[in-house]
């Protein structure tokens, strides 16, 4: 197998590098026919991995603000939405190439989750046959070509890349990359200005896709030492290829500058970090991702950032580094074996943006951050393979057995960490099972949870929250949250109030301490200032308006409380809930009775198992005379919840009262006697078991 480099006896590099020709129409044929079995062997493995996640839902984390919850995305593509791309930051970046993907799949599939978790598929396959592609023209080298586009299309660290919907940007930043870089070798062979433009429009669409691609005029430079030797050893023609990439430098620098306003502005800079806690952290950062490369267990989608740092690991750290470092070199300067030094500062230079000296974010590192840097460890380990087949040819019968496993085992292990993708609960439990003290994970599990209505599983992931990040308030007001949803109103209180006393600007700790203060008998009255303070902010959360209504309504204020069920419902006519309370309220004002009817209906329509709104509807209807409808709702009422006792009691006794329904009227009194002994209901069973 042939490394890529010029025969020994070549006196000076050649402008364009010469493309071997194949001597028969055979050969020819035998060469495409293994280009087009790679080509299929990389897009089958990437399905086989990967076509799980076509059953995936999105995950709160991040796809609500990138998809499902962004109305401008959903929208799909429009005038409006278009322009809006352009202008938009959304989750601190500006990658407007990236939301016009967001919205063609919208266009197309509407919020069906798979086909966009499918769209990030294609694009992921896609960028392996490109890299494919590229470098086996650049190096003439198929096989460990191949080795590296497996490695790129396998590699469970590039999971979270791939199934995660919002990393859309990174599988499409990257595709735009290789079509960048399989451009920048065809000009290389032939430069002109067309095919230099060629490469300078991709690289744009990727900078507009992730600012990742900083660092591509860098990754130009080392593919000019290797695979294309248009630079040499002793320094020739430096200052041409330098100039050659000044554009893609001043663009880079462009985005990179943008990007840093806006995080800078947007506080996604979350974490403020002494500059030397940053580095011991870079510096680890550097070699876990090198084990995690060769041992890829473990992997989370978060990893949190340590409370402390040790100086010795990061010392040890760096000795590695420089020591590799210097290797890398020598066997390029000394020994002619270029590409170990292209593949370690590939390595370490596409590593730079997101190696956390610039912390973003709460994460010490990230599986997606390797997405491209690990192209570079896969050259060394696959051009490494051919230098020891051509110093030992026996071995080559060990090397392909072992790369063949390798791949498969990538295959096994990447399929693994796909299914944790499945839903946001799976994910967040496994990133708990394989780190610790992880609040973030606590934090997005538990929400995942209070969004369901599993309140009482979700109150310990926010304790530790609180327990971990005591400064994060946002838990203490989920936590209070929770507490009252099961009924703990009183034990939400104490907390909420003191964060209210910290910080009075906080809506949403007025709202969720006026919530918790309604639902304590006789604390009403405290609830209303807090609630309404929550309104001025927010005066169109439907959520906000129907509390403070049901505030009124508990204390008899029942005229003040209609406006606000009245906007609740307006912004929100598809609760049940908003709908049932508003009609509540209106039955209890006599020259509005009959305006609760169509709320009433609206209820129980949109939730059919709605006890209390079927229950009180029924009794509503049978007070104006209308027994038959009234019967109807009343045992839907039971049939719902047949163990609540004024349920069953409320149907006997209005039954009791209609001739020729006595025989149903004692079926339900019994059964309501049989759950709460009442002495009205005993005393209407002995009258009609009287016959009276």
């Amino acid at each position: 197998m042939s490394r890529g480099k010029p025969p020994k006896t070549q006196a000076k590099p050649q402008t364009q590098r010469p493309v071997p020709v194949p001597t028969t129409v055979t050969a020819t044929g035998q060469q495409s026919a293994l280009d087009l079995a790679i080509y299929l062997g990389l897009l089958v493995s990437v399905l086989a991995i990967y076509a799980q996640v076509g059953q995936f839902p999105f995950v709160n984390y991040d796809d609500s603000d990138y998809v499902y919850d962004n109305p401008m995305v959903k929208g799909g593509l429009t005038v409006a939405s278009i322009k809006w791309a352009f202008t938009a930051v959304v989750v601190s970046n500006w990658m407007p190439v990236t939301l016009l993907s967001h919205m063609l799949d919208c266009q197309l599939f509407g919020l069906t989750s798979g086909m966009h978790h499918l769209v990030n598929v294609l694009f992921h396959a896609l960028s392996a046959v490109l890299l494919f592609m590229l470098l086996k023209r650049a190096t003439q080298a198929r096989w460990p070509s191949a080795f590296v586009a497996f490695m790129f299309a396998l590699h469970p660290l590039h999971v979270e890349s791939v199934a995660w919907v919002a990393e859309r940007k990174d599988v499409l930043s990257t595709f735009f990359w290789f079509l960048a870089m399989y451009c920048y070798v065809r000009y290389a062979e032939r430069p002109n200005l067309g095919r230099y433009l060629l490469v300078v429009a991709p690289f744009c669409l990727g900078l507009m896709s992730k600012p990742m691609l900083v660092t591509f005029p860098f990754a130009l430079l080392l593919f000019d030492i290797w695979p294309l030797r248009r630079i040499q050893r002793g320094g020739v023609r430096w200052p041409r290829l330098l100039w050659e990439k000044v554009p893609l430098m001043a663009l880079a620098a462009g985005a990179a500058a943008i990007t840093y306003s806006i995080q800078g502005s947007s506080g996604a800079f979350i974490l403020i970090l002494p500059l030397a806690t940053r580095l011991k952290n870079a510096l680890n950062t550097y070699l876990i991702y090198l084990l995690q490369t060769l041992r890829p267990v473990r992997l989370a989608a978060i990893y949190p950032y340590p409370t402390s740092i040790a100086t010795w690991p990061a010392v040890v750290a760096l000795v590695i580094l420089l020591a590799v470092s210097a290797l890398v070199i020598y066997a390029w300067w000394r020994k002619k074996r270029p590409y170990y030094a292209v593949g370690w500062f590939w390595y370490v230079g596409t590593l730079v943006p997101v190696i956390g000296l610039v912390q973003v974010g709460f994460q010490s590192h990230a599986d997606r951050y390797t997405y491209i840097p690990l192209i570079g460890f896969s050259i060394m380990l696959a051009w490494g393979a051919v230098d020891a087949v051509e110093k030992w040819p026996w071995i080559r019968t060990a090397i392909i057995p072992v790369a063949i496993f390798s791949c498969l085992l990538c295959m096994v292990a990447a399929s693994a960490q796909a299914a944790y993708w499945r839903d946001t609960e799976t994910l967040f439990k496994h990133a708990l099972a394989v780190t610790q003290d992880n609040w973030v994970a606590h934090n997005n599990l538990g929400q995942e949870l209070k969004a369901q209505g599993r309140c009482a599983e979700a109150i310990p992931h926010f304790e530790s929250v609180i327990r971990l990040r005591p400064d994060y308030s946002n838990a203490k007001n989920y936590l209070s949250y929770c507490l009252v949803k099961i009924g703990r109103a009183t034990d939400a209180v104490s907390p909420l109030e003191q964060l209210v006393r910290d910080k009075p600007e906080a809506v949403d700790a007025h709202l969720d301490l006026g919530e918790a203060l309604s639902r304590i008998p006789g604390r009403e009255l405290e609830a209303i200032p807090h609630l309404q303070a929550a309104l001025r902010a927010r005066p169109d959360v439907p959520e906000t308006n129907n509390d403070l209504g049901a505030c009124y309504l508990n204390i008899g204020r029942v005229a003040e409380a209609v406006p606000y069920f009245e906007k609740a419902v307006g912004l929100k006519p598809d609760s049940p809930d908003m709908q049932f309370n508003l009609a509540l309220a209106l039955s209890k004002i006599p020259a509005k009775a009959a305006d609760s009817i169509p709320h009433f209906e609206a209820a129980v329509r949109l939730k059919p198992d709605y006890a209390a709104a079927q229950h009180s509807f029924g009794l509503f209807l049978a007070r104006r005379g209308r027994t038959e409808e009234a019967i109807s709702h009343l045992q839907a009422a039971v049939r719902v919840n047949p163990d609540d006792y004024v349920n069953e009691r409320d149907l006997g006794m209005f039954l009791s009262s209609i001739p020729g329904k006595q025989s149903d009227a004692m079926t339900f009194l019994q059964a309501a006697q049989r759950l709460h002994a009442d002495p009205q209901v005993a005393k209407t069973l002995e009258r009609l078991q009287a016959g009276k």
